[in-house]
């Protein structure tokens, strides 16, 4: 079983930037397509990237193109979101998830078959 531990999460004013790590159990790391996905209280959950195994693919969702990059460090068994220029409407517990049904990037949520358990950003106006 896959375990996913987020962190770096936290409050920060508008404008500001943060790195989320993904760090991930286990020795087959390079072989999940890693995402990070956003909740926010009332809505559904985001996709807002994906990356392949190698890391030479990604993907991002419209929302957050331009501002947030993805990258993974299959070494430390790690993937990374950093956001840039984070808004209000940001605010929201960001998770990683991992597939292991292909080297496929998607942005849909069933792709993927094992989650973190999150970890809050909240930026401030």
């Amino acid at each position: 079983q896959v375990q996913l531990v987020e962190s770096g999460g936290g409050l920060v004013q508008a404008g500001s930037s943060l790195r989320l790590s993904c760090a991930a159990s286990g020795r087959t790391f390079s072989v999940y397509v890693m995402g990070w996905f956003r909740l926010t209280p009332g809505k559904e959950r985001e996709f807002l990237a994906a990356i392949s195994r190698s890391g030479g693919s990604t993907s991002y969702a419209d929302s957050v193109k331009g501002r947030f990059a993805i990258s993974r460090d299959n070494a430390k068994n790690t993937v990374y979101l950093q956001m840039n220029s984070l808004k209000p409407e940001d605010t929201a517990e960001y998770v990683c998830a991992g597939s292991t049904r292909g080297n496929v990037i998607s942005p849909k949520e069933n792709w993927y078959n094992f989650w973190g358990q999150g970890t809050q950003v909240t930026v401030s106006s």
